[in-house]
């Protein structure tokens, strides 16, 4: 069961690596050195469950519906810890428990923070905590495609063609899912920019927007709505993003 486990979540893994990874060339591009050691140390450590690639062989037993339970709900709990560390390692003298709070609240797309000022925060750490929108989205993506066999038939029918999942059609099934959702995500970044948002601003909110998370780059939304047209074009957005989650695994 362990086992599985860990094959299902290194692929996480992976990707906060590879968001650490962009955090620190976004760090170095526009000279924001205060917190870019965080994202190292966070790279390092996100790395070590990688190491199973070496020990671990991948499971051909069928994997039971309980194990599958577990080892979603494992990644709940394990992957904000490593989303917490560039909070608690920042220089905002946060405490772990602020952190996880903060990293659980973005993973799960809840949109609740212990910042009371979004703009006290280095830009590296705002786009930090729009990542872990982005991955939560995902995440529970995903999930729903492990966790197709919990389904009774019905409603199988109503989310998919196919009534149960073998390992080569969750993988199958989960690589459309992750295409789509960063095709996605680039889409709403381009049409951001496209209406004058700025560019940041723009990264954040697709990665907000597609997750239908709760984070935003800045303290209110009326401080980068500047038009009547932003507004719009914005609650299209949402709408868009909301509606893509029923198309993603049709």
């Amino acid at each position: 069961m362990l086992n599985f486990s860990i094959y299902y979540l290194r692929f996480f893994n992976i990707l906060i690596c590879f968001l650490c990874f962009l955090n620190i060339l976004y760090s170095y591009y526009f000279d924001l050195y205060l917190n870019v050691d965080t994202y190292l140390y966070t790279f390092l450590v996100s790395t070590l469950p990688l190491l199973s690639f070496f020990f671990l062989k991948k499971n051909t037993t069928k994997i039971s519906v309980f194990t599958k339970i577990f080892s979603v709900v494992l990644g709940y709990f394990i992957l904000p810890l490593f989303i917490a560390l560039p909070y608690y390692l920042s220089i905002y003298n946060i405490t772990f428990a602020n952190a996880y709070f903060e990293s659980v609240s973005g993973f799960t797309s809840t949109g609740f923070t212990v910042f009371e000022n979004i703009k006290h925060l280095d830009e590296s750490l705002i786009l930090w905590r729009s990542s872990s929108q982005w991955l939560g989205g995902l995440y529970f993506l995903f999930s729903i495609i492990l966790l197709i066999d919990v389904f009774d038939d019905n409603l199988k029918k109503t989310l998919t063609n196919f009534l149960a999942f073998n390992t080569a059609e969750i993988f199958k099934q989960s690589l459309k899912i992750f295409i789509f959702y960063s095709f996605l995500t680039v889409i709403i970044f381009v049409i951001l920019n496209l209406f004058s948002f700025r560019s940041f601003v723009s990264l954040n909110l697709s990665m907000t927007l597609i997750s239908s998370g709760g984070f935003l780059p800045v303290n209110n939304l009326e401080s980068i709505l500047n038009s009547q047209t932003q507004i719009i074009i914005l609650s299209l957005l949402m709408l868009l993003s909301f509606l893509a989650y029923s198309l993603y695994i049709i």
